[in-house]
């Protein structure tokens, strides 16, 4: 609207005597301004005198404030003319409304008692029921993406430049990308580094069988509720969910480097032993090492934090493991005592005073020491080496506490190891095997180990398929499960294979918990480690390279379910290693 004109000085035929609202003074125009004037022309259509010309017609007012047709006056314009409705943009409808959406409405129909509000109202919610409808319809379809970036198309990657984004590559020789099969690589690159869990396709799998049985046929309900009752069960049970073994492959290992163990806490000093907690439901690692502190971390693959430390002065750890229960850590060293880390209370406790008697009753035992023990597999007795052949037995039944007997052989011990049966296996300094009964205390069985290398340690497979004897020379003969057992022929058995990749005194040898991988490994010597593929007694020749900085290795264990092997070395890290067949897909 432009300023307002000043009113007119003389106002004719009004009085000025009379009051406001006076009946006369409302029908008077002359007291009424230009502005007024044109407002009411322009709402009831009719022309009014301006101050210059005397005739202000409605076409000049319109063409002043209005964009319409001024070839008439607005008296002789429609209602349906001065209105219109305004539809707010495309809305999902049917096709039949889609096509009669943007229509006016024609208040000139044949029935003239029908309110046109009411009508523009009525016609309104009908758009918005259908609406609804609409959207209700499309909730059902798979969603889609809240926003796609037009200018991915249009984007060119090189993925030789930078270091990181090599491992997208298909091709060595592959360069230059488009934005989509960049950002797909990167999708599958992090599908890769971090798998769905095996629960969750598990329950995935679950849900789709009971969407494709709710749509079955009625024939099928009694096959289905079958089903029901089998998934109830696999759902309530707490056993694994692959029923059968994972076959590895020979030739190729697929493993990868992780964050260190320990890198929350890192040793002073090298560590003398890693393990790995026996149940498979708890993520949990011991490491031990030469500062006298026992730590554990949880270890998750990612940050691994740390859980605990446990600082025994009087002790120099040198063997640390878990009880078969998994409820406390057994500490052991150059002492004759131990202590006993209770995982629930966080209590360390020592051994009891008068373990291995008195020193007058039993001379030979001045001089004992830990260093080499181990549990049963039922976790009831601890066999520990002694002096001039003895291992001494410690009943475990009630937490430890008194020595219950022993067995000698005819020279020093070398290491101990338990078979499946609660059978205990010795290693002498003469590489003479024992296999003793524990009821009776007798030796059942005994064998030279071939070759007579100068045997220094033994282990073997929780399911006694194979034992391994490593020697000073870097050999490890592995053997069958005929040298576990009694009543097998006479004489020593043959191994089923040397393997002779390393040249220095095997130190450290571990088998994964279904007997398919067997990991050597020698500290005397910088990166000496070999694993090696037992179903084909062969060694894994992609890994370890000359350029895996392992360093000189102290202890290795594997998880329980053989997704991480754990590596510690003389400088105080325990190096983490994932490997990817294991991993759950």
């Amino acid at each position: 609207m432009g300023k307002k004109r000043q009113r007119t000085t003389t106002q004719e035929g009004a009085s000025e005597g009379n009051p406001l609202g006076y009946e006369s003074a409302l029908n008077d125009k002359n007291i009424k301004d230009d502005e007024e004037k044109r407002l009411e022309a322009l709402l009831f259509g009719t022309s009014f005198p301006s101050a210059a010309t005397g005739v202000f017609t409605n076409q000049e007012a319109v063409a002043n404030d209005l964009d319409v047709d001024v070839g008439g006056g607005l008296e002789n314009l429609m209602d349906s003319d001065l209105f219109y409705v305004d539809n707010a943009g495309p809305s999902r409808l049917p096709d039949d409304l889609l096509l009669n959406s943007n229509h006016t409405i024609d208040y000139n129909k044949d029935d003239k008692d029908e309110d046109p509000l009411q009508q523009m109202t009525q016609d309104d919610s009908r758009q918005r029921g259908d609406s609804r409808a609409a959207a209700v319809l499309n909730s059902n379809r798979k969603k889609n993406a809240a926003w796609v970036d037009p200018d991915d198309v249009n984007i060119e990657v090189s993925l030789a430049s930078d270091n990181r984004l090599r491992k997208l590559r298909d091709a060595p020789v592959e360069d230059i990308v488009k934005g989509r099969d960049y950002e797909a690589r990167l999708r599958r690159q992090f599908e890769k580094m971090n798998p769905a869990p095996e629960w969750a396709s598990a329950a995935r799998d679950i849900l789709r069988g009971k969407k494709r049985r709710r749509a079955s046929q009625s024939s099928q309900s009694a096959s289905a509720s079958g089903d029901e009752d089998h998934i109830t069960s696999f759902i309530n049970s707490s056993g694994k969910l692959l029923s059968s073994q994972i076959s590895l492959p020979q030739g190729q290992i697929s493993i990868e480097r992780l964050r260190d163990a320990n890198q929350s806490a890192k040793a002073e000093g090298e560590i003398r032993s890693v393990k790995f907690h026996p149940s498979p439901s708890i993520s949990i690692l011991l490491t031990a090492s030469a500062d006298r502190r026992l730590r554990l971390f949880n270890i998750d693959g990612h940050t691994n934090p740390h859980l605990q430390s446990v600082h025994i002065p009087t002790l120099p750890i040198t063997n640390a493991q878990f009880h078969p229960s998994g409820s406390s850590v057994l500490l052991t060293g150059h002492r004759p005592f131990y202590y006993i880390y209770d995982l629930k209370s966080g209590a360390c406790t020592r051994s009891p005073r008068g373990l291995w008697g008195t020193h007058a009753a039993n001379p030979d035992n001045s001089d004992l020491s830990m260093d080499t023990c181990a549990f049963s597999q039922t976790g009831d007795t601890l066999a520990v080496a002694g002096r001039r052949g003895y291992v001494h037995l410690v009943d475990w039944r009630h937490g430890g506490g008194q020595v219950v007997g022993n067995v000698k052989m005819n020279s020093g011990v070398k290491d101990i190891w338990w078979t499946a049966e609660n059978r205990l296996m010795t290693l002498g300094e003469d590489a003479e095997v024992y296999l003793w009964d524990m009821v009776s205390r007798r030796c059942l069985r005994r064998w030279k180990d071939d070759g007579g290398f100068g045997s220094v340690t033994m282990t073997g497979s929780k399911n006694n398929s194979y034992l391994a004897i490593g020697s000073k020379t870097g050999l490890v003969n592995v053997y069958g499960s005929d040298s576990t057992i009694f009543g097998t022929p006479a004489g020593a058995p043959k191994p089923l294979k040397t393997i002779g990749n390393l040249t220095t005194a095997i130190t450290s040898m571990c088998f994964n918990q279904d007997a398919q991988i067997l990991a050597l490994s020698s500290k005397n010597k910088k990166d000496q480690l070999k694993m090696v593929h037992l179903p084909s007694l062969t060694v894994f020749a992609n890994w370890p390279t000359s350029a895996t900085p392992l360093g000189h290795i102290t202890s290795m264990d594997f998880s329980p379910g053989t997704e991480y092997a754990a590596i510690g070395n003389t400088r105080g890290r325990v190096l983490l290693y994932n490997l990817r067949h294991f991993v759950s897909n």
